[in-house]
């Protein structure tokens, strides 16, 4: 499994927005990092999101630490990731969640 680093990318597998692809802009600490979609791009807005709840994919592309959307979306256009975002994923049900 893919490490979890800034420039990952990811499905958000629970909340509101399961299902949607984003990116890791920012490690906070041993249990939360910081995503956004950008929001017109996946229809993630930048946020906190517990490793739990994100599942990491193994593209990554190269961003720093923090980037705006403008940044990471300029970076997902380089590495032609953009239409690969914009399609939702359905989220996997784990056995026991219901």
């Amino acid at each position: 499994m893919p490490a979890i680093e800034v420039g990952r990318l990811c499905v958000k597998i629970r909340g509101r927005e399961a299902g949607r692809k984003c990116v890791i802009v920012e490690i906070i600490d041993d249990n939360f990092v910081v995503v956004t979609g950008p929001k017109d791009v996946s229809g993630v807005k930048r946020r906190r999101a517990n490793i739990n709840h994100i599942e990491v994919l193994p593209e990554k592309i190269e961003i720093q630490p923090g980037a705006s959307d403008e940044e990471v979306k300029q970076a997902l256009e380089k590495a032609g990731l953009l239409d690969f975002m914009k399609e939702p994923v359905r989220p996997e049900i784990k056995p026991g969640l219901l």
